[in-house]
């Protein structure tokens, strides 16, 4: 949970600077993962100086955890957030349609193909590779 000892209520609009300071993450990785993760969208005032709700707060603490300690890749922690419904999401519901055609992308980038389910176990990763692996040789001999 962030540790924010700048005497702000708990619902109080922070700073990124705020915000890195609160959980141990540094500025340029915020504004990175605010252009790899569409979820994530602090306000920004002019001057583009960025202002993190609660709900953002939430949503990076969960992406930290995400790829920092289960080892998911940027990719896939999104889609994580995406199918579990990360905090904040209904609020940018409108604006997710438009970005959910990439979404629904496959990893060679075809549109409108879904991807496949997350691997659970070795196992099923061992058989979906053992296929992959088959579909290719198969593409080559042809």
């Amino acid at each position: 949970m962030a540790d924010f000892e700048d005497g702000k209520d708990e619902g109080a609009l922070r700073t990124i600077g705020e915000v890195s300071d609160g959980l141990g993450i540094k500025p340029h990785v915020l504004r990175y993962w605010e252009q790899q993760f569409s979820l994530l969208n602090p306000l920004k005032r002019s001057g583009g100086r960025r202002y993190y709700r609660p709900d953002d707060v939430a949503l990076v603490e969960r992406i930290d955890q995400l790829v920092n300690q289960e080892g998911y890749t940027l990719k896939g922690a999104e889609a994580v957030l995406r199918s579990s419904g990360a905090p904040g999401s209904d609020r940018r519901q409108a604006d997710r349609r438009e970005g959910d055609r990439r979404a629904t992308a496959d990893p060679d980038g075809a549109p409108g193909q879904a991807r496949a389910a997350p691997v659970r176990d070795l196992g099923d990763a061992i058989a979906r590779l053992k296929s992959i692996r088959s579909r290719l040789a198969r593409a080559i001999e042809a």
